[in-house]
């Protein structure tokens, strides 16, 4: 039996996560990645929206600069160690490359919030609602995701947007996080319900 859920939309002004779109996951030559054409697509097309809004744009990377940092998660998938910082898989995705003024926030563990300034900077920035969207979708997006609820954002994950080594994976995941967490809709949907959280803000007179 389903649970009852409320789909709860973008509030507020939105901020966009993309998540671990470097070049070790887009790049099926790097042991950690995979054909992701289909995700950078659509990625780009939100990165466009919201930087032509000038809504803020976080970006993550996975990055190790010392053998002690997530020594046990490393250890236990070992292809994580290519991620060094003389490395280009450490690199945002050139198709997606972040502007000037947005930020790429280095992290260790699968959750864009877990040991990192992400939650502060998101709170700085005035986000109220967030936009997920990267690799990989049974890892990092899931557990970026199940960290934005207990941080209190509502929360869309693009389904368009994300991807994995396993696709058995990515429909599960998808499946499990809409039934619990967040919203998993698609690009379509999004870009819709974006456009018209912009035109509300026209239409809201500026405070004096």
């Amino acid at each position: 039996m389903d649970l009852e859920r409320n789909q709860l939309g973008l509030i507020g002004t939105p901020g966009l996560l993309l998540i671990d779109m470097i070049e070790g996951f887009t790049d099926p030559a790097c042991p950690l990645g995979s054909e992701s054409d289909r995700a950078v697509a659509a990625a780009s097309q939100l990165l466009a929206l919201f930087r032509q809004q000038q809504w803020p744009v976080f970006f993550t990377t996975v990055l190790y600069r010392d053998p002690s940092q997530a020594r046990v998660f490393r250890q236990r998938v070992p292809a994580l160690n290519v991620l060094t910082p003389d490395s280009r898989w450490v690199q945002v995705d050139s198709r997606l490359a972040p502007a000037k003024g947005e930020q790429v926030i280095e992290k260790q563990w699968a959750s864009g919030f877990f040991k990192t300034d992400l939650a502060e900077q998101l709170d700085i920035a005035g986000v109220k609602s967030l936009v997920l969207v990267g690799l990989t979708t049974s890892g990092c997006v899931r557990a970026t995701a199940v960290d934005a609820l207990q941080h209190e954002y509502p929360t869309v994950v693009v389904e368009d947007a994300v991807g994995d080594r396993n696709l058995q994976a990515h429909r599960a995941n998808l499946f499990d996080m809409h039934a619990k967490y967040v919203d998993v809709q698609s690009l379509e949907i999004t870009l819709a319900e974006l456009r018209q959280l912009a035109a509300a803000h026209t239409l809201i007179p500026e405070q004096a």
